[in-house]
Formats: structure tokens, sequence, C-alpha cells
């Protein structure tokens, strides 16, 4: 019996290593957003560009413009589903790391989910309704991807001064901060030149708007870098009334 439990032990070598990999492995999951989005968006600008689908001698397009028409449509609206899917591991993830530092924020820190998650509907709105067709649908969700987005980050921005995970959450405020406020003026830019006329600098502060949001985004990397582990298991009540089960949540982070 002693020789098999020695068989079985794990060297902590090992086991640090894999808990470094997997650490960095949940890091790269808002990099690996903010890549996909940035990447995906300016692709499907090119196709417009490279099949005349848009015209930007005569007016920089809005993003929704360029996925607007075949066949590039179909590649914005995968790249808009990908983003929903990431988003909303993101929303979670965060969530539940701020939970689980037992800081007295829960009430922004729901807030901050629902708020994401909406917003994260709503991109797979705007990408699967295109403008062309589905005028009033598509903008619906371009204004709440685009208003919760902001909404949201400003409350991630106050989280991370409430739940730091570790020492590096002063200047990931900051950064964030100056990321927020940028985004607000962006936002409030899109608006005040698309009523003024001036449209091509609205679609310009859009794709401004866009990019900045991916950053956010990856910026989270940060953070995530901190979770040791993420995982949804369901166990069997074990109350007396075994008839159903229990859904249990348990995200484990380390503080190095």
């Amino acid at each position: 019996m002693t020789a098999e439990r020695s068989s079985l032990h794990v060297p902590s070598v090992l086991k640090g290593e894999s808990d470094w990999l997997m650490m960095w492995a949940w890091a790269l999951l808002p990099v690996f957003l903010a890549v996909w989005g940035i990447v995906g968006v300016w692709v499907v600008f090119g196709i417009a560009v490279s099949n005349h689908s848009v015209n930007v001698t005569e007016q920089f397009p809005y993003i929704s413009v360029c996925g607007s028409y075949p066949p590039q449509s179909s590649v914005f609206s995968q790249i808009c589903n990908g983003c929903t899917f990431l988003i909303v591991w993101i929303d979670v993830i965060r969530y539940q790391q701020v939970r689980d530092l037992g800081d007295n924020c829960c009430h922004a820190n729901r807030a901050s989910l629902v708020i994401g998650l909406i917003s994260a509907a709503a991109v797979s709105v705007l990408g699967n309704f295109q403008v062309s067709v589905w005028f009033w649908v598509h903008m619906s969700g371009a204004v709440l991807a685009f208003c919760l987005g902001l909404v949201y980050f400003w409350l991630q921005m106050w989280l991370t001064l409430k739940a730091e995970p570790s020492q590096d959450g002063h200047w990931v405020a900051l950064l964030r901060a100056l990321l927020c406020s940028l985004s607000t003026v962006f936002l409030l830019g899109i608006v005040v030149l698309q009523v003024s006329g001036f449209r091509s600098l609205a679609a310009i502060s859009e794709w401004a708007l866009v990019m900045t949001y991916f950053l956010l985004f990856g910026l989270f990397a940060v953070e995530f870098r901190h979770v040791h582990c993420f995982r949804v298991t369901v166990q069997e009540h074990s109350g007396g009334n075994k008839s159903y089960d229990r859904l249990h949540h348990n995200n484990t982070i380390t503080m190095p």
C-alpha cells in the first residue's frame, strides 16, 4: 500500500509548474478577446474596402456599415458571436474573483455582472442583425453594447480599487480610469459629431471607442493571472432530500 501511494504522489515542482501554467492560461483569455476583436473588425473593414462595399474617399465608414453586406457580413457576425462568448466568460470569472476576495462591494460586483452580460448579449444582437436590414434592432443592440459597456468598465475601475488581487492594482486602476475616460469622450463624440453632420469623424470616433473597449478587456489579464482555477461542479445535495443536485461554484485565487 505504501509503494502504491508513493507512485501516485505528484512532485511539488511539477505541481507548481502546472499551477503556474493554469494561472497564465486564464490570463490569456482577455488577451485573446482583445486580439480576436481588433483583428476581426479590421479584417471586415479590409474586405469591405476591397470589394467596394464602402468608399473611404467619400466617407469613412462605421463598423456596422462595413459588416452590412456579404461576404463580410457573415464574418462580422461570427466575430461578434465569438466576442459575446468570451465576454460572458470574462464577466463571470471576474465576478467570482471579486466575490471570493471578500471585500464589501457585493452590490457593485453583482451590478457589473448583470450589466456585463446584457452588453455581451447586445454585441451578439448588433452582429447578427445588420444595420442595412434590421436598422432599429441593430441600433438598439449598439446602444446597449456601447452605453452599458461603458458603465461596466467604470464599475470595474471602482472594483479594482476596492478589491485588489495584487500590488499592481493601483497602476491598473489608473490605466483603467484613463481608458474609461477616453471611452467616455469617444462615445459622446459619436453622438455630437453625428448630430452635427460630421459623419466621418463620428465613424472614426466609433472605431476608437471599440478599440479602447478591447484594450480594457485585455487589461483584465493583469487580474486574471492571479486566478488559480475556475470550475463549476454539480454535486449531490447532502441533506435529507436527495432528489435534486446543487450547483456549486468554486473559484480559487492565489495571491503571489
